[in-house]
């Protein structure tokens, strides 16, 4: 079975990427934007691609919401 990803799951996911391969847990101020704009960059590619897996006899791999 493929276990449900949720929204909120896809950004934490998000998240902790671009915090590892930055370096930083939290941006200086005159990073936030490009930090923020990674995240939901690498949320909405995460989101495709669950979006685009065909897993037979599985339900949807993503839950929106």
């Amino acid at each position: 079975m493929v276990p449900e990803v949720h929204d909120e799951d896809i950004r934490a996911a998000a998240l902790q990427y671009v915090r590892k391969v930055s370096g930083f847990r939290a941006p200086a101020a005159h990073n936030q934007e490009v930090f923020d704009a990674a995240v939901a960059a690498v949320a909405a590619a995460t989101a495709e691609l669950l979006d685009g897996l065909e897993v037979r006899g599985a339900a949807p791999a993503r839950v929106a919401g």
